[in-house]
C-alpha cells in the first residue's frame, strides 16, 4: 500500500508539471518578448529566467516575497539595460537584441503548478540592399543580350532571387554566416519587362529594381548638347579613332590630287591657246 501511495503521489506530481518549448527568430536590433503563456501570476508563484548552457540567472520574480529582479550584469554584461520583466505575467523582453543574445532561454514557474518552458532564440543579421551591376566590361556589337549580376555581401541564412514581374526566375540560398552571394541574369537590350533582385530571410526582405537603360547599352555613340558619351570599350574606341584618321587622310589625299589635276589641266589649256 505504501508503495502504491508513493506511485500515486508521483503520478499526481507529474500531472502538475507542464513542459513546453518554442523557437523564436528575430532581426538584429529589434525587441523580442519571451512569454510565460499565463495571463496572471498567482500569489505563490515564483518565476525564474535562465539562459545558456550554464543556465545563468537573468531574471527572478516572486509576488509573495515582493521580488522583481533583473540580473543583466551576467555573461560579461551582454544584457545590460536590455531586459524588461512584466510584473503581471512574468514575460521577459530583450530590447535592441544582437547576435550575442542568441541561445536557449529557460523559464521555470514554481507554485501550485510546476511549469517549465524553453525558448530557442535565433537572431538574424540585418539584410543589406542587393546591388545590381553589369557583368560585362565592354558592350558588344554582335550580342543582343546584356549580362547582369545581383550581389549581396556578408549575409547568412538568406535567399537571393531574380524576379521577372512576380515570377521567380532563379534563386540561391545559403545557411552559412558572413558569406557573399551573386546571381547572374541575361536580358535583351530592348527588353521592356520589369526585373527585380530580392534578398530575404524568414522575417524580412530587401528589393532592388533593375534599370535596364542605365546598366545595358548598345555599342552606339550617344550625343548630347553638352557631352559626348561612348559606351564602347577602350580597344574598340581606339580602332574607331584610327579608322576615322585613315578616312581623313584619304580624303585629304584625294582633295590634293584633285587640285593638282585641275591645275595641270589649266596649264595644258593655256599652252594650247598660245
Amino acid at each position: 500500500m505504501k508503495k502504491m501511495f508513493h506511485l500515486l503521489v508521483l503520478f499526481c506530481s507529474l500531472r502538475l508539471i507542464g513542459v513546453f518549448s518554442e523557437s523564436v527568430s528575430v532581426m538584429e536590433g529589434d525587441s523580442v518578448t519571451l512569454h510565460t503563456d499565463v495571463t496572471e501570476i498567482h500569489e505563490d508563484d515564483d518565476i525564474v529566467w535562465k539562459v545558456g548552457a550554464e543556465k545563468s540567472l537573468i531574471a527572478k520574480m516572486s509576488l509573495a516575497a515582493g521580488i522583481f529582479s533583473i540580473f543583466d550584469d551576467v555573461l560579461d554584461g551582454r544584457f545590460r539595460d536590455r531586459l524588461k520583466l512584466d510584473n503581471q505575467t512574468g514575460s521577459l523582453t530583450i530590447t535592441n537584441i544582437s547576435t550575442n543574445h542568441a541561445g536557449i532561454y529557460q523559464l521555470d514557474i514554481s507554485g501550485f503548478k510546476l511549469r517549465s518552458k524553453t525558448s530557442r532564440v535565433s537572431v538574424l543579421a540585418r539584410l543589406p540592399v542587393p546591388v545590381i551591376s553589369s557583368n560585362s566590361s565592354n558592350c558588344s556589337l554582335s550580342s543582343s543580350s546584356c549580362s547582369l549580376l545581383c550581389s549581396a555581401v556578408n549575409v547568412g541564412h538568406v535567399t537571393l532571387s531574380w524576379y521577372k514581374g512576380n515570377s521567380l526566375l532563379s534563386s540561391i540560398s545559403v545557411s552559412d554566416l558572413s558569406i557573399s552571394l551573386s546571381l547572374p541574369l541575361e536580358v535583351e537590350y530592348q527588353d521592356k519587362n520589369t526585373y527585380s533582385c530580392v534578398i530575404n530571410n524568414p522575417i524580412r526582405n530587401q528589393t532592388t529594381h533593375l534599370n535596364i537603360s542605365r546598366l545595358c547599352h548598345t555599342c552606339e555613340v550617344l550625343f548630347s548638347p553638352e557631352v559626348h558619351i561612348f559606351c564602347c570599350g577602350f580597344t574598340e574606341a581606339v580602332i574607331r579613332l584610327v579608322l576615322s584618321a585613315l578616312v581623313g587622310v584619304a580624303a585629304v589625299i584625294i582633295l590634293v590630287y584633285d587640285i593638282r589635276s585641275r591645275r595641270g589641266g589649266d596649264k595644258k589649256q593655256i599652252s594650247y591657246i598660245l
